[in-house]
C-alpha cells in the first residue's frame, strides 16, 4: 500500500523498462535529495511491462523510501505511454519526468522548477543546449547528430524556438500535466514532441532551462532505427494537429501499488 499523502507539492515520475540495475541508484539519489527539501513529495515509478526484476526492485525500495509508488503497465507500450500514465496518476502540484538512468542529477531540480515557482512558466524543460547547460561526460557523435537532426526538424514543424525537445527532464504544473497528457497519444520516443506541440498550441508558457547532465553509455537509443521512428511520429503528430485528433477524453490509467 502506498504511503503517499493524498496531496503533495512535487511528484517525480520515472518511467522504467527493464531497469533493475540502473533504477536503484537513481531512486537512492532522488530520496537523498528530496528528504532534505521542505516539500511534500512522492516518487512514482511506472513499470512499462518489464521482463526483469524492475518491479521487485521498486517494491523492496519502498521499505526504505517513503512516498515511493509503483504504477504497473502491461504489456510494454513505450516510454511515452509510461510517462503519460505516471503524470496522470501523480498527485503533485508540480510533476516532473526524470529518466531511470539518473542522467540528470537531483540537485538540478531547483533550476528546473524555478520558472514554475516564479509563475513565469507552466512547463519547464531541461536543456542540454540552452545557456547554463553543463555536461560531465561527452556524448557520442551519433547521439549529438541524432538529437540535432530531430530537433531541427521539429523546431520547424512543431515546436519553434525550443533548442532541446528530447532531454528527459521536464516539469509541469498539475493543470498543464492533466491537460496535455490527458490528450496525448504517442507511445514512443516522440512523446516529448507531442506534449510540447500541444503545450505550444494550447498557449501554455514554456521555459527552457540549461541543466547539468551525464551521458549514460548504456542508453538503449538506436541512432538509425529510433531516429526514423521519431521523425515518423513527428509527422503523425503534425497530421493529428491538422485533423483535430486531440479532442478526446483521457485514457484509463493502469493500477498503482
Amino acid at each position: 500500500m502506498s504511503t503517499s499523502t493524498p496531496f503533495v507539492d512535487l511528484s517525480i515520475v520515472v518511467p522504467a523498462y527493464n531497469e533493475e540495475h540502473r533504477l536503484p541508484p537513481t531512486l537512492t539519489a532522488l530520496h537523498a535529495f528530496l528528504a532534505q527539501q521542505p516539500l511534500r513529495w512522492e516518487i512514482v515509478v511506472v513499470d512499462d511491462g518489464s521482463r526483469d526484476a524492475t518491479c521487485a526492485v521498486v517494491e523492496r525500495a519502498m521499505a526504505d523510501i517513503p512516498h515511493l509508488r509503483l504504477v504497473r503497465q502491461w504489456p510494454n507500450r513505450g516510454k511515452g505511454a509510461a510517462v503519460r500514465a505516471g503524470m496522470l496518476a501523480a498527485r503533485g502540484q508540480i510533476r516532473v519526468m526524470s529518466d531511470a538512468d539518473g542522467s540528470m542529477p537531483p540537485d538540478q531540480l531547483p533550476r528546473l522548477l524555478a520558472p514554475i515557482l516564479a509563475c513565469t512558466a507552466e512547463v519547464s524543460i531541461g536543456s542540454r543546449y540552452a545557456p547554463g547547460a553543463l555536461a560531465s561526460t561527452k556524448q557520442p557523435a551519433y547521439r549529438v547528430m541524432w538529437s540535432r537532426i530531430a530537433n531541427t526538424f521539429v523546431q520547424r514543424s512543431l515546436v519553434p524556438g525550443v533548442r532541446d525537445t528530447q532531454c528527459g527532464f521536464k516539469a509541469f504544473t498539475a493543470e498543464a500535466a492533466r491537460a496535455l497528457f490527458g490528450l496525448a497519444r504517442i507511445d514512443g520516443w516522440a512523446f516529448d514532441l507531442e506534449i510540447l506541440a500541444l503545450a505550444h498550441r494550447a498557449g501554455f508558457s514554456i521555459a527552457e532551462v540549461g541543466v547539468a547532465w551525464t551521458d549514460d553509455r548504456r542508453s538503449r537509443v538506436n541512432p538509425v532505427k529510433d531516429l526514423w521512428k521519431v521523425l515518423r511520429e513527428a509527422l503523425t503528430i503534425r497530421k493529428n494537429l491538422r485533423r483535430g485528433v486531440y479532442r478526446t477524453a483521457p485514457r484509463a490509467l493502469p493500477s498503482a501499488a
